[in-house]
């Protein structure tokens, strides 16, 4: 049951009993925080793969071109880590699990 079916149910009972619930709770506000936070992808360095793959690998599973891939393997490159993506968590989901296909290291975060 979602949250806000459960404060509809909650407000019918209360207003049964007078009284007036329309204090928006927490938890409701930590939950819609979450559905808009954007979620980022994270790719971090390793001693395995090649500039090549991770480029080649990068442009696979965003759609992006060849000098942003390169932009972003020099990046994680040269700081550890780098976002890759940033967007709705499905998104972040697809492209990973394409980075993962040659077992890249990543990590998706809302």
């Amino acid at each position: 049951m979602t949250i806000l079916a459960q404060r509809h149910i909650i407000d019918i009972l209360l207003s049964e009993e007078g009284v007036d619930y329309n204090v928006e709770t927490q938890e409701e506000t930590d939950v819609e925080e979450a559905i808009n936070t954007p979620w980022r992808l994270i790719l971090y360095d390793d001693d395995i793969h090649t500039f090549d793959e991770v480029i080649a690998q990068l442009m696979k599973a965003t759609g992006c071109g060849l000098e942003k891939a390169e932009e972003l393997t020099w990046k994680v490159h040269n700081e550890g880590k780098a976002i890759v993506h940033e967007g709705e968590f499905e998104e972040c989901l697809k492209i990973d699990s394409v980075l993962k296909e040659i077992q890249l290291v990543t990590e998706i975060k809302g």
